[in-house]
């Protein structure tokens, strides 16, 4: 074989590694992302509140089946549908946002069912208190999204806590202990 031969084998051989993904970066879209709680107020109704503010990213990689996502939550955003109640759920008994403003979610797994993410391990931080947690996925997409022109990801995923175990447990067993958190998530590729 000559130089010329070779040469134009060359770019050939490097296909295979150029047409494997690397892990993209999302940063969480603002507008689209709102992680939003429920629970039993006295067992009259079902009270559902979210959070008006959330920040983080995902990192996901499709070819290997891996990923990780760190969220955080504005937890002074929460949005109850009440002025006196958001500033009586930010009091110390319940979210104490003046002493812990935010809380986070890292995740350290994911799973997939085929070639679908499932759920998303990790730890939820909230008032001070780390707990191991798994975010079931319920839905997910990845597609280039078609107003911005970029590769995008949303998912929507929940999960049940006890806010007791956050030190947020005042009033159980009135107001009910289990707390489910929906999170919808919309994500833009860096």
């Amino acid at each position: 074989m000559n130089v010329r031969q070779l040469l134009s084998v060359v770019p050939f051989l490097a296909l295979p590694v150029a047409a494997q993904a690397a892990p993209q970066t999302y940063v969480l879209d603002a507008n689209h992302t709102f992680p939003s709680f429920s629970y039993s107020h006295l067992g009259y109704s079902t009270q559902t509140s979210r959070f008006d503010k959330t920040t983080g990213k995902i990192v996901y990689d499709k070819e290997t089946g891996a990923g990780s996502a760190e969220i955080v939550i504005d937890m002074k955003s929460v949005s109850t549908g009440s002025t006196l109640f958001n500033e009586h759920i930010q009091g110390e008994d319940y979210l104490d946002t003046a002493k812990y403003p935010t809380a986070t979610f890292k995740s350290t797994a994911l799973r997939f069912s085929g070639n679908a993410p499932v759920a998303l391990e990790g730890t939820l931080t909230m008032k001070g208190v780390t707990q191991p947690v798994t975010l079931k996925i319920t839905h997910f997409k990845e597609m280039m999204h078609p107003m911005m022109k970029r590769e995008a990801i949303g998912a929507n995923a929940v999960v049940v806590v006890k806010r007791s175990s956050f030190n947020a447990g005042k009033n159980v067993p009135f107001v009910g202990d289990d707390v489910t958190i929906n999170i919808a998530i919309e994500a833009l590729q860096q």
